[in-house]
């Protein structure tokens, strides 16, 4: 029996003269007739308004380390509480979670929780912060950004996990709650974003030069490599140079291996070389702290301090093996700040969450 779907009303859309309405959310730009949804599958016309369909409802929850985000200096061995719902505004073909994030089956959402409930859950389990991850929380903004106001109230930390695919407003309204960011830059050509993810690539610039110019959130950047997409060196490059001239040597940038899915089962796994490979070109380019991802990598997950290059953070996967940073987040050989949000310790205990994975119910 399929439910009906949770309505709640809808920000950023405007009437049009022929009585359909378009949504002014992403750069999709979705014109809607009556009972259309647009192209995320969520966001829906009803009785003359935009209405956000599955507002309330979520595809799972889950208490997970901040480095799974990938976050590697926000506040690093600590806790996060990590939810989504269901749909997508981009099209990719390579979606490692394509079964939630291009679900249009509403009866996936078998979690039900109010923002309250979420931010009471987070405090209850003792996680650091709340996530908006698994789809794209900008299509499910509303939810997200009422329920980011009642974990601050809690003391709740607020992380989305974003393709940034988002108007310029509404990115400065829903990153203005978030205490933190990892958005994925999925290629530097608009041909891989047009072919591949049937989207366009300067928006989602325009999103990565919003949030660290003009909100306090905090900024991480991933790039999954595909081989023979967007895994050359000379894209890897431009890539590395735009961050460090727009948005500064600092903001950690994470490569991360693909592995065949959704509609990319041809191609082979990203191999470990060009992810080493990678990573030489960014710091070459001039960025201070450049990541590997989901391969088995020490040097690649440690962060190093810029100055004096001492290993400060050493990660194995998900664990962190050595922190030595000071109180402050310096380095304790120069004294170099090192940048990112750290505190006095990992996490709440003062000891690291470690690579557990704990499967939370919010409903029974």
């Amino acid at each position: 029996m399929n439910k009906a779907p949770t309505l709640h009303p809808g920000r950023w859309w405007h009437a049009l003269p022929d009585g359909r309405v378009q949504c002014d959310l992403c750069p999709r730009d979705c014109q809607l007739h009556e009972g259309q949804r647009g192209a995320c599958f969520v966001r829906q016309m009803v009785d003359g308004q935009m209405q956000l369909t599955t507002y309330g409802r979520s595809s799972g929850f889950c208490i997970d380390p901040i480095e799974k985000k990938p976050l590697n200096h926000f506040y690093p061995g600590s806790s996060i509480l990590s939810f989504g719902t269901a749909g997508c505004n981009l099209a990719c073909r390579f979606c490692q979670n394509w079964d939630i994030s291009k679900s249009k089956d509403m009866d996936r959402l078998m979690d039900s929780a109010s923002p309250q409930a979420i931010a009471n859950a987070a405090k209850r389990h003792g996680a650091d912060a709340v996530a908006y991850t698994y789809n794209d929380p900008v299509i499910f903004a509303e939810y997200a950004i009422d329920t980011a106001l009642a974990c601050r109230e809690q003391g709740i930390r607020n992380v989305a996990v974003t393709a940034g695919y988002i108007h310029r407003q509404a990115a400065r309204e829903f990153f203005a709650v978030m205490d933190a960011a990892n958005v994925d830059l999925k290629a530097f050509t608009e041909s891989f974003y047009h072919k591949l993810c049937v989207g366009h690539l300067q928006p989602v610039l325009d999103t990565l030069t919003t949030i660290h110019h003009e909100t306090d959130c905090w900024l991480e950047i991933t790039t999954l490599l595909i081989p023979g997409q967007n895994d050359s060196p000379g894209e890897i490059n431009e890539l590395a140079a735009w961050v460090a001239k727009e948005l500064g040597p600092d903001v950690p940038l994470h490569f991360s291996a693909f592995h065949p899915d959704w509609k990319m089962t041809e191609l082979p796994p990203t191999p470990p070389a060009t992810l080493t490979q990678a990573r030489r070109i960014a710091l070459d380019a001039g960025l201070h702290h450049v990541f590997t991802g989901n391969v088995h990598d020490p040097e690649g997950g440690t962060t190093f301090c810029p100055a004096c290059k001492a290993a400060l953070i050493v990660r194995d996967w998900y664990a962190i093996r050595r922190y030595e940073l000071t109180a402050e987040g310096r380095c304790p050989h120069c004294q170099t700040a090192i940048a990112g949000r750290f505190g006095k310790m990992l996490g709440r205990d003062g000891q690291a969450f470690g690579p557990r994975r704990i499967p939370v119910r919010l409903s029974p």
